[in-house]
């Protein structure tokens, strides 16, 4: 496949000299989330997203159990000006007996593996080490503590926070960085409380927020987007569609998914206003979604998870779209985006 006439524009990353292009991959899928992909499948998506010029790739351990690392390390070594990121805080162990692929987290996948959460110092180390095994690279340039917080850990919480902090394992990627292993480092998590608790305990670099900055949630921009701009710290978009909804819509039928679960109706609802001023303006909605969160200053990539060599075309098109900026002054005008809320420059 040729590469585009267009490349899509790089944003340097908190204060490293990593850039990154403004739309990125997000591989949860190449794990076999939710369904299962042949290794085809797998090369022409990676491919098809090259050559559309996305060079910035986020997987993780867990995607797949070690399944995600393994296809996308096939596909970018030797590759240059491709950045990855990778994540720590779980450990894979072994299932010496587990045959077949049905579905364990989400994920349809044959790997052999079981994840346990750990965020102390040597257990930081061996997943590094063992990232780069699966990956089949000499390094890996940002690292993201996958996970941490009150909402995945509940109860647990306050030990875990603790293993991170007290228990080494921010000390860790403190020494990898200072080492050269990696350039930067971070959270990568589903809630931005956390991450502003974390800021005091660590010098990150940039972070990962999944479904907290969308059409449909701005609180981030109260405390968590100004506290990174304080700290010259990168924000990466994942969740963008806020789990689906903000890509479907609420006219398809069957079960609308907000969040990892199904959609509560106040949220369908506010979904069904937004579908209606993208109505008035020949505006698609998932191509408001993607490219409302570029508009902060603060957010150097947004990483829509992409499973399919069409699927990357699609997105490259919606990411491309004109939206008027009449459509961003509806959308505030009828109290569905916060009137503080940046939007695109073309359409300011």
């Amino acid at each position: 496949m040729a590469e585009l006439d267009s490349p899509i524009p790089r944003r340097r990353l908190g204060k490293t000299d990593l850039a990154i292009s403004e739309l990125g991959f997000g591989a949860a899928s190449l794990g076999n989330l939710y369904h299962a992909m042949d290794d085809g499948d797998v090369d022409a998506t990676v491919k098809a997203s090259i050559a559309a010029g996305i060079n910035y790739y986020d997987t993780a351990p867990h995607y797949g159990f070690g399944l995600s690392e393994r296809r996308l390390g096939d596909i970018l070594r030797d590759r240059d000006g491709m950045v990855l990121s990778t994540k720590v805080g779980r450990l894979l162990h072994p299932l010496p007996h587990h045959r077949g692929t049905r579905q364990r987290s989400g994920f349809c996948t044959p790997m052999p593996f079981e994840p346990a959460f750990d965020y102390r110092y040597d257990a930081i180390m061996r997943s590094y080490e063992h990232s780069l095994q699966r990956l089949g690279l000499a390094r890996v340039d940002i690292l993201f503590v996958h996970d941490i917080g009150q909402l995945t850990h509940g109860d647990r919480h306050d030990e875990t926070f603790a293993q991170l902090t007290r228990g080494g394992g921010l000390r860790a990627l403190e020494e990898l960085r200072a080492g050269g292993q990696i350039t930067a480092f971070g959270l990568g998590v589903n809630e931005w409380e956390i991450c502003v608790a974390a800021m005091d305990h660590a010098d990150f670099d940039a972070i990962l927020l999944a479904g907290r900055y969308t059409l449909l949630e701005q609180r981030a921009l109260d405390v968590f987007l100004p506290a990174c701009e304080r700290r010259d710290i990168s924000v990466i978009i994942g969740g963008a569609y806020n789990s689906g909804i903000l890509a479907t819509g609420t006219r398809r039928g069957g079960t609308l998914h907000y969040d990892y679960e199904p959609a509560p109706a106040d949220i369908v609802r506010r979904v069904a206003r937004i579908e209606a001023v993208c109505d008035r303006h020949n505006v698609a909605l998932p191509a408001a979604a993607l490219q409302f969160s570029f508009a902060h200053p603060r957010v150097a990539s947004v990483i829509p998870g992409l499973g399919r060599a069409d699927r990357v075309l699609q997105t490259v098109e919606l990411y491309r779209a004109s939206i008027p900026a009449a459509f961003w002054a509806e959308l505030k005008a009828e109290g569905l985006l916060r009137h503080d809320a940046p939007v695109p420059e073309e359409a300011a």
